[in-house]
C-alpha cells in the first residue's frame, strides 16, 4: 500500500465523518444561539436551560436525517470492503 493510497483513504474517512457530523452540529449550534439570545433578552442566566432544547432538536434531526446518514455510512463501508482486495494486492 502506497502513501498516496493511505492519504486517500484517510481523506475519504475524514470527509464522511464530517459529512455525518455536520447536520447534528449545525442544529445544535443554531439552537444554542437561539436559546442564548432568549436568555440575553429575558436575563435568565440558567446554564442548564439550553440542554433540553438542544437534546430535542438533535433527536428530531436524527429522525429526519438518520436514513440519509445511515445510507451514507453504509455506502462508504461497502466501498471500503469491496476495495480491500485491490488494496492488499
Amino acid at each position: 500500500m502506497t502513501p498516496e493510497m493511505v492519504m486517500t483513504l484517510s481523506h475519504q474517512a475524514m470527509y464522511v465523518a464530517l459529512l455525518l457530523a455536520a447536520p447534528l452540529l449545525l442544529v445544535s449550534l443554531a439552537v444554542g444561539l437561539i436559546v442564548s439570545l432568549f436568555q440575553a433578552a429575558t436575563q435568565i442566566n440558567e446554564s442548564t436551560l439550553s440542554f433540553i432544547p438542544k437534546l430535542i432538536a438533535i433527536a428530531v434531526t436524527l429522525v429526519i436525517a438518520g436514513p440519509w446518514m445511515l445510507t451514507t455510512m453504509l455506502d462508504y463501508m461497502h466501498q471500503m470492503f469491496t476495495s480491500i482486495p485491490s488494496l492488499a494486492g
